[in-house]
């Protein structure tokens, strides 16, 4: 799993990679209540994807420990092959498991302390707290209908003139306010955000009641000293600086509906994502 790692500083800005070195990730939000690729309801392997995953995080399966073999987990389950390895695909592309050819699938997983938000993945706050096993609370500090501006459109990339949501939200974990969020919504794609909304969740307003796919995102992970703003809402203890996600955020058909700064006390978060090294075309 790659973990942030500072490598240069350029003023007050230190910019951040994972350890494959790169600034930007490209994430697929898995979609829910829709058939994946291969056909095969969601259901059918969902369920022996969660459960597999509960006794990993559990350590039911200890760390390095073989899971059972595939033929087990067939009967356990009383389900196809294909069913099977597409719970352990799930698994393995949320850095789990790691498949050996011929051998079995070995659990890979060790528990953080920290509390770890991907990068690999598109979730809300949350659903980041639900994994995290931490009560979420969030407190809208503005929300306005703006137009953006010619700043606006360097910043985020909505061009001058279309019309947006800006939501100004504090987020809190366990009642420790620790992420202050900017972000903006194109109206024309999620019209009907309100402020009751996004103290719960947009994403789930926007997938469950506006029928928006969620797709890609684009990252780029960063440094930077506090704002005035970070200092009035975070106890930032001594830190003079955050740790920042930066994203613009695309549905099914390429179209950018969201851009957000999302604002982290560094000394209290992980960001992790598993990276897969690709061996075609590699020099000798």
């Amino acid at each position: 799993m790659g973990v942030l790692a500072i490598y240069s500083e350029t003023g007050g800005r230190v910019y951040i990679s994972l350890d494959f070195a790169a600034h930007h990730f490209y994430n697929n939000r898995r979609c829910l209540n829709k058939k994946v690729g291969t056909g095969m309801p969601k259901a059918k392997y969902d369920h022996i994807y969660r459960d597999l995953k509960e006794k990993i995080e559990t350590e039911f399966y200890g760390y390095q420990q073989m899971l059972p073999s595939e033929n087990s987990l067939v009967k356990e389950y009383g389900c196809s092959r294909n069913t099977v390895r597409r719970a352990v695909a799930e698994l393995t592309s949320d850095g789990y498991v790691q498949p050996m050819h011929g051998k079995g699938v070995r659990n890979i997983f060790r528990p953080i302390e920290q509390t770890a938000f991907t990068v690999g993945g598109i979730e809300s706050f949350r659903e980041s707290a639900v994994r995290n096993k931490k009560k979420p609370f969030t407190r809208v500090l503005q929300f306005a209908e703006i137009t953006a501006d010619a700043k606006i459109e360097r910043r985020t990339g909505f061009r001058q003139g279309t019309p947006l949501y800006y939501i100004q939200r504090l987020r809190s974990l366990d009642g420790m306010p620790l992420i202050l969020d900017h972000n903006y919504f194109l109206k024309e794609l999620t019209e009907g955000i309100t402020c009751e909304i996004a103290e719960k969740s947009v994403y789930d307003y926007l997938e469950n009641v506006k029928g928006l796919t969620i797709s890609t995102s684009k990252r780029t992970l960063t440094v930077e000293r506090v704002t005035q703003v970070d200092e009035k809402y975070i106890d930032l203890k001594d830190y003079n600086c955050m740790a920042v996600i930066t994203s613009q955020t695309f549905n099914d058909n390429g179209i950018q509906f969201e851009y957000t700064q999302s604002r982290h006390r560094p000394d209290y978060f992980m960001f992790q994502n598993v990276a897969t090294r690709r061996r075609e075309n590699l020099p000798g």
